[in-house]
């Protein structure tokens, strides 16, 4: 029967110890009691004493010291090297701290590649999802045409340009795909000028308002603005912002309602931009999801209206790139606002 290595380490201890009891006292015995007489008694208590003791030490470093040494071998974030058999029972206390930050490193990679891969497995099935709603319908009114409906004029006009909306649906999809991966993997590289933002909001208000005037929505300044305000930005990409957020205003407004922007100071350096509607609002629950990639708080609604589902995600990335930040307000069933920061203008 194979012993614990604790057992071993005390059975061959107290071999040594017990073998050198028995010399010490056969030499206390045969040579130190004639001449000393009961005082060799205390020397020979004395000398078990050291000898135990320093037994004790040798063997309790060197089982520690091979015990650790296996395990600065298996670990691959210590060095055996640096382990000195002559401190073995003092790197105790070290190896606890170096394993304690090596296992909670791992519990965090193990975390972290858990959540990993749960975004992984929703992003894929978001993505597949996406895709396949307009793939199915472009599809469906393809085989109809086909199997005759196309001899009927009025019904081929109807059916090819429901599909020719599929199609710019799967378009829309892929080119926010497209940015979102270019943004995440190369990062983002802005063009920094000193632009007019007034300007900016009306010429995404010229570009939505056929859209907006559909639903019967008014787009609007918060107040008239006598004098331009310049900030610092990429031009571009702040356009984008402004287009998702008002598009997303019309989207989700109510009927005969209104889209209001505006432009506060912020504090010395920045200002703040606001899009405010009067539509339906979200509920708080949704707040900490709300710029995940497809995440949709009313998911039939939502589709109705089309998009890709990436445009608050989109958002987000690029007001983080300018070292900005996004911020939310919403009332349930009364409207939201939401808000970015951006540089002043020197």
């Amino acid at each position: 029967m194979k012993l614990k290595k604790t057992y071993k380490y005390a059975l061959w201890s107290a071999v040594y110890l017990t073998l050198t009891f028995i010399i010490i006292v056969a030499v206390c015995y045969f040579f130190m009691f004639k001449y000393f007489g009961t005082v060799s008694i205390v020397l020979c208590l004395l000398f078990v004493f050291l000898a135990s003791f320093l037994i004790t030490q040798y063997r309790a470093e060197y089982f520690i010291y091979r015990r650790l040494k296996k395990i600065y071998e298996e670990v691959s974030i210590l060095n055996a090297n640096d382990l000195k058999k002559e401190t073995a029972t003092t790197d105790i206390d070290q190896l606890s701290k170096s394993m304690q930050k090596y296992v909670d490193g791992k519990r965090l990679e193990i975390k972290y590649l858990t959540e990993r891969d749960s975004f992984r497995r929703d992003f894929l099935g978001n993505v597949a999802h996406e895709l396949k709603t307009p793939l199915f319908t472009v599809q469906g009114y393809i085989l109809t045409l086909l199997e005759g409906a196309v001899n009927d004029k009025k019904i081929r006009n109807k059916y090819l340009e429901r599909a020719n909306q599929g199609v710019e649906r799967l378009v829309a999809v892929i080119k926010d795909l497209d940015m979102i991966a270019k943004l995440e993997n190369d990062g983002m590289k802005l063009n920094v000028e000193v632009f007019n933002i007034l300007e900016t909001i009306q010429s995404v208000f010229d570009l939505f308002e056929m859209k907006a005037k559909k639903r019967n929505i008014s787009l609007l300044f918060d107040k008239v603005y006598e004098f331009p305000v310049y900030v610092k930005g990429d031009i571009e990409k702040i356009e984008q912002v402004l287009i998702n957020l008002i598009v997303n205003s019309i989207k989700y407004g109510k009927p005969n309602g209104s889209t209001v922007v505006g432009v506060e100071s912020y504090n010395d350096r920045k200002f703040i931009v606001k899009v405010i509607d009067n539509g339906e609002g979200i509920k708080q629950e949704h707040f900490s999801r709300l710029f995940e990639r497809f995440y949709r708080v009313d998911q039939s609604r939502s589709r109705e209206q089309g998009g890709s589902g990436l445009g608050l995600s989109i958002v987000k990335h690029i007001i983080e790139a300018h070292d900005e930040n996004i911020l939310l307000k919403s009332t349930y069933g009364e409207g939201s606002e939401f808000s970015f920061t951006i540089e002043k203008a020197r």
